[in-house]
């Protein structure tokens, strides 16, 4: 077991070996990046369908790869101490189209790599999960003691993981912790022609004089975290005692409705918005919010960036955006 004397948070701690999938991702990027500047060995594999090595620092060891390929796998996994797995399919419209593939990435990529780390000896991983698979509630914030209600396959996808990964941990002697982040946002995330987030379709449309369209009456609200919070999660977790077979909300711990980031997206831009709202679409969930008592009691975990300033942060910081 990994472990350290005080909070993962704010101790330097000694070298250590880590493998990243997903890690020319958004989030994987950023992870990969950070313990890399921390001084940690950092292998990053990714098959870049949706990533792109070049947001990675020259520190991190690079390897272009699918996560259902062991005999790769096995090879990185070498004196790996933990592993971060965030490889996975993400887009909850797209997993309606094609679930077959979401269980293949999303679930059957998640047991390759829990047996490549047996077969390797890796005695720790920490699997990003979602907070989509909650659903709808009655109850708000989202304790992780509600029982799931997942209602879409990336969804069912997310919760199968974390049902796998805590398994095979107990049978095989693996140490799991799953976080269930939620709507992680930040500069460099991808904009997809089909299906884009968000929080970066709202600011280029902004920046750029399209419509902005909601779908629903936007009131729905979500909980936005800005990703350099969602990385301190993540680092806190592969040291952090008394995780095993946990599921730990990441958040910030705010509702924020669909209308609300419309007028914090004008107020940062400077941009006149007047978004056409679409009630013959689905605005999805009525209401996510991460409760994140767990996470502040065992990681330490405090969300440092608000909302307005996340957004400021990722106008100025993205490139995209200044066209």
């Amino acid at each position: 077991m990994l472990k350290s004397n005080s909070s993962a948070l704010t101790l330097r701690l000694p070298t250590l070996k880590f493998l990243v999938t997903g890690g020319a991702g958004f989030l994987g990027s950023a992870l990969a990046n950070q313990l890399a500047h921390d001084g940690h060995e950092v292998r990053a594999l990714d098959d870049l369908s949706a990533g792109d090595s070049d947001r990675l620092a020259p520190e991190v060891l690079f390897t272009r790869g699918d996560v259902n390929d062991r005999p790769k796998l096995w090879s990185l996994l070498q004196g790996v101490e933990c592993v971060y797995h965030l490889a996975a399919r993400v887009s909850v419209p797209e997993s309606i189209l094609f679930p077959r593939e979401y269980n293949a990435v999303n679930v059957g990529g998640t047991v390759g790599v829990m047996e490549a780390m047996r077969d390797a000896g890796v005695k720790r991983v920490v699997l990003t999960s979602s907070g989509a698979v909650y659903g709808s509630q009655l109850q708000q914030p989202l304790r992780e003691t509600l029982v799931p209600n997942p209602d879409s396959p990336y969804a069912v996808s997310k919760l199968s993981a974390e049902a796998y990964v805590r398994t095979i941990g107990t049978l095989w002697g693996i140490e799991t912790v799953a976080l269930r982040v939620f709507n992680a946002y930040g500069p460099g995330q991808p904009l997809p022609a089909s299906h884009p987030p968000v929080v970066p379709r709202f600011i280029k449309g902004a920046v750029s004089g399209a419509s902005l369209v909601v779908h629903g009456d936007g009131q729905q609200s979500r909980d936005y975290v800005f990703v350099s919070d969602v990385v301190a999660a993540l680092l806190a977790a592969a040291t952090a005692r008394n995780l095993d077979r946990l599921v730990i909300n990441v958040g910030s711990g705010t509702a924020t409705t669909l209308r609300q980031l419309v007028a914090a997206v004008a107020e940062v831009t400077g941009a006149r918005l007047e978004p056409l709202y679409n009630n013959n679409e689905s605005g999805g969930v009525r209401e996510m919010c991460a409760d994140l008592t767990l996470a502040g009691s065992l990681l330490g975990y405090s969300p440092k960036v608000g909302l307005d300033e996340g957004l400021r942060r990722t106008l100025a910081a993205d490139e995209r955006f200044h066209a």
